[in-house]
């Protein structure tokens, strides 16, 4: 199996990563350009991603991009309708609440705990930078090694509680999950 995907940023993409590696470390990763910043481009972007990553063999296409100060459901709503219907059913579209820092922050406690910080430093409205200090992210060395090893690990149960468009973002996988053969972990019903 091979994901393909379109993402806004380094930290967008180490999530994805981390995410197949916990649910399918056997599908390969194929990565298409990044997304544009006008929603003109997007507009023209969309189509043209999704034809340049089936055409390099992807069986599932995600969108992963953040919301900034925007309703994050909008923008996956404007998204979604520039997806060609030839490709409707292969494509995921996530958008972070704000920014991808908002889902790895989206348990302050277990973050903190992770880096011996507090956890009130995570608790604000856009941890983006207090994330990126605590991983170690500079503008030369993003870390995503780092960042994907988290998620993989991470009480991702938390973030579905925490966070809808996370939450959001799962349930699509879930589905396209049961077609793909992917074993996603139950994180509907929280660890004993």
């Amino acid at each position: 199996m091979k994901i393909g995907y379109s993402v806004e940023g380094s930290t967008d993409r180490a999530i994805l990563t981390g995410l197949r590696d916990r649910w399918c470390p056997q599908a390969g990763l194929v990565e298409g350009r990044f997304r544009g910043q006008t929603g003109t481009s997007r507009h023209r972007e969309i189509p043209k991603i999704c034809l340049e990553l089936s055409t390099k063999g992807a069986d599932l296409i995600v969108f992963l991009t953040d919301s900034n100060v925007n309703p994050w459901r909008e923008i996956q709503k404007g998204d979604s309708e520039k997806c060609p219907p030839q490709f409707q059913h292969l494509s995921v579209f996530g958008v972070c609440l704000r920014n991808a820092e908002c889902w790895l922050a989206a348990d302050p406690g277990h973050l903190a705990g992770v880096f011996g910080r507090n956890e009130a430093e995570f608790r604000v409205p856009d941890p983006k930078y207090i994330v990126e200090s605590a991983f170690g992210v500079t503008g030369t060395d993003k870390q995503e090694p780092a960042i994907a090893s988290y998620v993989r690990t991470a009480p991702l149960h938390r973030w579905l509680s925490n966070n809808a468009s996370f939450k959001d973002f799962f349930d699509q996988l879930w589905q396209k999950s049961k077609a793909f053969g992917c074993k996603i972990e139950n994180l509907r019903d929280p660890p004993p």
